[in-house]
């Protein structure tokens, strides 16, 4: 019986799609053979060819190791662990790490998704072992026609769509410490302070992992291979200065749940607080009651006012007493 050898949804050489954009900045699908004839003779015109592997398929990795001239920093990226989103120079290339979630308040790390990029003057290469929801958006975006002046432009969609998806997480995010701010305000504790706990969590989890690193992009926007053109330069700035505005809310969002996480520890701490006082108040009154109780329920010789005719009064007149100076005092230090 012959076994069916496992692609991944992939071909034999570990490719899940090829696009060849002509000169106008549409791109159509190119099967195999084409693709292997445009790596072996790549036309003169403006054309760029854009791969998308399945890392999970091991043929992949041999593929471009043999066919296509790619820096050694992109194929040791694709055995790191996830990281930080980030966009940097090798050489005259660009390698970059673009990470996917679904964001949910049971996020981990270990949940995303990353795909490997190295972008060149005339194609641009992705690798991913899961799929990713940015590629899926980027492929549509080709079918239905969208023009890309280049690579680099490629690489700046996928950087403005993973800003977009930690602009939605950030909606949400907002939207339940609206919730929780509303339940502090009308001084309902319940569940919150746990909610903010995780939401806190997740977002500094999220920034750290979509965010990318400053330094390296702002290293290439600085000075940038010598084939990126000015309106390529001006993409990649618009995509960082969004992924800056997304990083700087996140970073309020997580400031302002400090706050409340605070606001409510002290909201507790005063209920703790109160009951406590309570507690000791009810305590402290109860206590001549007790002592005088205990003292007079001794059988032996000598209780005071034991033969009195009003002996049992003045007990009760004295215990009331000193029970009335003790709440009277207590009323006093009850805590505001």
């Amino acid at each position: 019986m012959k076994i069916p050898e496992t692609t991944y949804g992939s071909d034999k050489d570990g490719l899940v799609c090829a696009y060849l954009f002509e000169r106008e900045g549409k791109g159509r699908a190119a099967d195999g053979d084409e693709t292997a004839r445009w790596l072996g003779s790549p036309p003169d015109d403006d054309g760029f060819l854009w791969l998308h592997f399945n890392v999970a398929n091991a043929a992949a990795e041999r593929f471009m190791q043999q066919h296509l001239d790619l820096p050694e920093v992109f194929h040791e990226s694709l055995h790191e662990e996830t990281g930080s989103t980030r966009v940097e120079q090798a050489g005259d290339r660009l390698v970059a790490v673009v990470h996917d979630v679904l964001f949910d308040f049971a996020f981990d790390a270990s949940h995303a998704s990353s795909v490997n990029l190295c972008v060149g003057r005339r194609f641009m290469v992705s690798a991913r072992a899961k799929p990713l929801r940015s590629i899926d958006r980027l492929r549509e975006s080709v079918r239905q026609g969208e023009t890309f002046r280049s690579p680099a432009e490629l690489l700046a969609h996928l950087l403005r769509d993973q800003a977009d998806v930690l602009v939605k997480i950030l909606r949400d995010g907002t939207g339940r410490v609206n919730a929780v701010e509303d339940s502090l305000l009308a001084n309902r504790v319940g569940s919150s302070r746990a909610q903010l706990g995780t939401l806190r969590r997740v977002l500094v989890r999220l920034q750290r992992l979509l965010a990318p690193e400053p330094a390296a992009l702002f290293r290439l926007l600085s000075r940038p291979p010598g084939w990126l053109e000015e309106q390529d330069l001006q993409d990649l700035r618009e995509a960082a200065e969004e992924f800056s505005a997304a990083v700087a809310d996140s970073a309020a969002l997580v400031e302002r749940t400090k706050i409340l996480q605070e606001e409510l520890a002290a909201l507790l701490n005063e209920r703790t607080n109160r009951t406590l006082f309570i507690l000791t108040v009810v305590t402290v009154l109860a206590l001549p009651f007790n002592v005088i109780g205990g003292l007079f329920g001794m059988n032996v010789r000598g209780i005071p006012f034991g033969e009195h005719p009003s002996g049992f009064w003045i007990i009760v007149f004295l215990v009331a007493a000193f029970t009335g100076m003790a709440a009277y005092r207590a009323r006093g230090k009850r805590p505001r």
